[in-house]
């Protein structure tokens, strides 16, 4: 799977959010100052050549989709962060977190919980 820049992840996270969908809807979503017709068009298009969009043809234009899932995105880019900036290890990067003081006690007490339940179902 390839990397996505920050224009490519904004683009696939409307997609993620609203299924199919044309470019005009995309951008009746985007915040102001919205970028440009083509632009959205053109990243939608360098998207498909990475193979995490696809089309289909509705009237005179297309509806396009995602063919990646956003959990399986999500999935590798925390496992390029881990390998990245920690070594491989999730430990270290939540380690991290927390020692920056992103994660509270509440938060990992809900992360003990979700693991204990995996556990179970397992």
């Amino acid at each position: 799977m390839k990397t996505l820049t920050k224009a490519e992840e904004e683009i696939m996270h409307y997609l993620w959010e609203m299924g199919k969908t044309n470019v005009a809807g995309i951008l009746e979503k985007m915040p102001e100052p919205k970028p440009a017709y083509n632009t959205v068009s053109t990243i939608i298009r360098i998207l498909e050549t990475k193979n995490f969009v696809s089309h289909e043809a509705a009237g005179k234009g297309y509806l396009y989709f995602p063919l990646v899932q956003k959990a399986e995105y999500s999935q590798f880019t925390l496992t390029n962060m881990a390998n990245d900036y920690f070594g491989g290890s999730f430990k270290s990067m939540v380690s991290f977190f927390v020692n920056k003081k992103e994660l509270s006690l509440h938060d990992l007490e809900n992360i003990l919980k979700e693991i204990e339940n995996k556990k179970d179902k397992l």
